[in-house]
């Protein structure tokens, strides 16, 4: 193939691909297998690296994220993205209709017809498109000027990199919401809760830190949306309203917010707010209120801008639920990789129908910035009705005796001195199983139900052991039966066990011996492997050696290595900086070789062509008959993709009982939902297949 030959199929695939993206993310309706479509990519890469100077603007190999970059460049707004002023009661918002009437010398009983969307609580983005093609995208900044983010911004799956149709103009800019879905938000800091890295303080801040990374690669990992909600053409209007503006967006492979709608008088415009009051609970996403624009675009240029804000829109702001307590104490807790994180001990108190006695501060900048003592009277709320931050501190009700909080320089656990790496806030203590608490909380992890799931070994007795010096590694726990057979004091005498018990903790050890290789990498404890990087990890690797081999060649400099380990999809370059420092701690690397004596890692085994290729399947609820583990083992032995939260991929939810969010949120997608019982016929007729 030549060069003119091979600039047209790279057009082609960019085409093709960014189509079945829209299909697959956007309306969850895919046409071609997961096998088909990787086929695509693989042709695409395989072109570009022949022929890499022809790399397009559009090419899906920006989805993966690009090396680190140094800093972002300033990029000035074609037309400024201004604020919103906001209302917050049914009076205020009145006025606010009588103030457009008034700037149209309208009767008061003219209707203005006006759409209402949710206001996102994301981080506002700006995107251009020539020809077709995303070429730039941008923070909104200081409204005049904002970040290029464009590497990041290709790496959201919700932003086509070529526009859908031919009806676009030749120079376009699309602004939106940037956003993570609140499950999405709990579990990236269930993550960095296991990784002992501080949470994000709420989805917004997650989505903001996200997208501000100067290594792309970190932002491709995180589950990052896009809601558009406005577009401008430089060569005259797109549309003749507001409504009319987000049915094109959306043919042109845009998401636009499903809850928007158009209310032709104030009565409606208040009923609607109520509604979505109400509905914001069973939302995936945060929302603070609606945002009414009106409808008419000449309407709107005629109403114009006053100060930072346009006059034809307003967000009427839903009333956040807080509470006023005092701060009893601040504690610091040692996580599993060492890092500090302070907590505020609270007066017990009742937010959004929920008792609250402890909100994390996060780390010593926190503290700083909102200047939280002991003793002092805050205002708390829980960030997306789930988890408790403090607002603020009431300064005017401050004892004369407070004192500025005083970070230590020392461990809490074992008074080591605390580590803090440079572009890091969180500091660390890098004693590691020195250091009791980090490993109570690696045993703990290592031993936990997705890792080895040793039963017996729950977290008071892994304390017990650990207090009785019997288990302070990982090696120890498969070397204590032999110990317990040589040691006078059997542990089948001790108050709470018996003979079966302690049979049983040796059948569940014993068990674990064989383990499949992305378990093992999961229970070690790399910061920032979860499940699922570890599963991708097994998958390249295929087996443990292999893995090993490779990470001890990137220590020895191997810089061939530690690129294919950045290209291996969702792992970007600070997951294989942590994965390399890992194993470059000389106690990790003697840990995982004493392990190998001990257990059988279990190679992984991939096959495209199994019953569920393809699908993807969320567990909620308790099951019956089956775990949920088994439940997922069983789907991902079919070769589906288990997924932790519901989106508009998903193929089916197995729904058991007490299902919460899950549930919700599959409904108010409309992804089917199924019970124990058909899943099990599916696993049935699924197995008979293969």
């Amino acid at each position: 193939m030549d060069r003119s030959q091979a600039a047209k199929e790279l057009e082609r695939l960019a085409k093709l691909i960014s189509q079945h993206d829209y299909l697959y993310f956007t309306m969850a309706i895919p046409e071609i297998s997961d096998i088909q479509y990787d086929a695509l990519i693989k042709q695409n890469q395989e072109l570009e690296a022949q022929f890499p100077d022809l790399r397009r603007l559009d090419s899906p190999s920006h989805r993966i994220g690009s090396p680190v970059s140094s800093q972002f460049d300033k990029v000035k707004h074609r037309k400024p993205m201004l604020s919103l002023d906001n209302v917050f009661n049914e009076k205020e918002f009145l006025e606010f209709q009588k103030k457009l009437r008034r700037f149209l010398k309208m009767p008061e009983d003219f209707p203005i017809p006006t759409v209402a969307e949710p206001k996102i609580d994301g981080l506002s983005a700006s995107l251009h498109y020539q020809d077709g093609q995303f070429v730039l995208g941008a923070t909104r900044g200081d409204g005049q000027a904002g970040e290029n983010v464009t590497a990041n911004l290709r790496t959201v799956r919700d932003i086509p990199l070529h526009l859908l149709g031919d009806s676009f103009p030749k120079s376009l800019e699309v602004r939106g919401e940037i956003y993570m879905t609140l499950e999405d938000f709990e579990e990236l800091n269930k993550s960095r809760k296991q990784q002992n890295e501080s949470d994000f303080a709420n989805p917004r801040n997650a989505a903001a830190g996200s997208l501000r990374q100067l290594d792309s690669t970190i932002t491709a990992s995180r589950p990052l949306h896009f809601f558009a909600y406005y577009a401008q053409n430089l060569e005259g209007n797109l549309t003749k309203t507001h409504s009319e503006l987000l049915e094109k967006l959306q043919t042109w492979g845009f998401t636009v917010n499903p809850y928007h709608k158009l209310c032709n008088e104030f009565g409606e415009m208040l009923a609607y707010y109520q509604e979505m009051q109400e509905t914001r609970e069973q939302l995936n996403y945060e929302i603070d209120g609606l945002v009414f624009k009106v409808n008419d675009q000449l309407l709107q240029e005629r109403l114009g801008v006053v100060g930072r804000a346009p006059r034809h829109s307003i967000a009427f702001k839903f009333a956040a639920e807080q509470a006023e307590t005092v701060v009893e104490d601040i504690i610091l807790q040692v996580g599993r990789t060492g890092v500090i994180t302070p907590v505020a001990v609270l007066r017990p108190v009742i937010v959004g129908g929920v008792t609250v006695s402890r909100a994390s501060l996060h780390n010593e900048e926190e503290i700083r910035r909102k200047d939280i003592r002991i003793n002092d009277t805050v205002i708390v709320q829980r960030a997306g009705d789930v988890i408790p931050q403090i607002v603020k501190a009431l300064e005017n009700k401050r004892l004369s005796t407070s004192q500025i909080y005083n970070f230590t320089d020392n461990c809490p656990c074992c008074n080591s001195k605390l580590h803090k790496t440079p572009g890091q806030i969180a500091k660390r203590c890098l004693n590691g199983f020195g250091c009791e608490d980090q490993a109570i909380q690696r045993l703990i992890h290592f031993v936990s139900r997705d890792a080895l799931n040793i039963d017996g070994l729950g977290e008071k007795n892994i304390a017990k052991f650990y207090g009785l010096n019997l288990i302070t590694s990982p090696v120890d726990i498969f070397t204590l039966e032999g110990r317990n057979q040589s040691s006078k004091e059997s542990i089948e005498n001790w108050e709470g066990w018996g003979k079966q018990s302690t049979q049983n903790l040796w059948d569940a050890i014993n068990k674990a011996r064989t383990i499949p290789l992305d378990r093992l990498i999961y229970a070690i404890g790399i910061p920032q492997i979860g499940q699922t990087t570890a599963k991708l990890l097994a998958k390249h690797y295929k087996t443990f050696e292999k893995f090993l081999e490779n990470i001890i060649s990137v220590n020895q400099n191997d810089a061939k290595v530690y690129k294919e380990l950045t290209e291996i999809e969702g792992i970007g370059h600070g997951m294989a900086r942590d994965i390399v420092d890992f194993f470059q701690q000389k106690h990790n690397l003697q840990m995982v070789e004493g392990l190998l004596q001990h257990v059988n890692v279990l190679p992984c085994e991939v096959s495209d062509n199994l019953p569920l290729s393809g699908k993807t399947i969320v567990f909620t609820g308790s099951l019956e008959n089956i775990s949920r583990s088994e439940a997922k083992s069983q789907a991902e032995k079919l070769g589906a993709k288990v997924a932790s939260t519901v989106s508009a991929q998903t193929t089916f939810v197995v729904a058991g009982s007490n299902a919460g969010q899950k549930l919700k949120a599959a409904h108010s997608l409309n992804v089917t939902v199924i019970d124990e019982a058909k899943w099990q016929k599916i696993v049935k007729d699924s197995t008979a297949q293969s």
